[in-house]
């Protein structure tokens, strides 16, 4: 015959290493998306959720449709309502907020500081110009 007997012969079962070099790489490419993608936006959506909680009367805002205006009143866990111009008020919803321009000073704190004769010319900080002062740095 022409076909000799080695030719012929199965090949042998594959020792246990052979399968963990073929997972590892897949193991590698999961551990490198985990650090490079799944863990930032964990932590961007962590500090978007601590900002959208933190929201509160005074604060100056963006909507997810652009639109910047004022924080007037927190309705509730999932609506505030926000003055876009004067007189205008519009309620939104409050995962619609993309972005928090100003901050305001929480409730007690503001308190003390209007008995202050010596404030800045913005006074309490409660002013529609504040904010504006606020983000130019002044």
């Amino acid at each position: 015959m022409l076909i000799s007997p080695a030719f012929a012969q199965t090949a042998g079962a594959a020792p246990g290493g052979d399968l963990f070099a073929q997972i590892m790489p897949l193991l590698l490419i999961f551990v490198v998306f985990y650090f490079l993608l799944i863990r930032p936006q964990q932590k961007k959506m962590k500090m978007q959720k601590e900002m959208l909680a933190a929201v509160r009367r005074g604060d100056r805002v963006v909507t997810g449709g652009g639109i910047i205006g004022t924080v007037t009143k927190v309705k509730s866990d999932s609506e505030v309502q926000v003055e876009i111009a004067d007189g205008i008020r519009v309620t939104v919803v409050r995962d619609t907020i993309t972005t928090v321009m100003a901050k305001t000073e929480p409730a007690d704190k503001a308190d003390h500081t209007s008995d202050n004769d010596d404030a800045p010319e913005g006074g309490n900080g409660k002013g529609k110009s504040s904010g504006l002062k606020k983000l130019l740095g002044g």
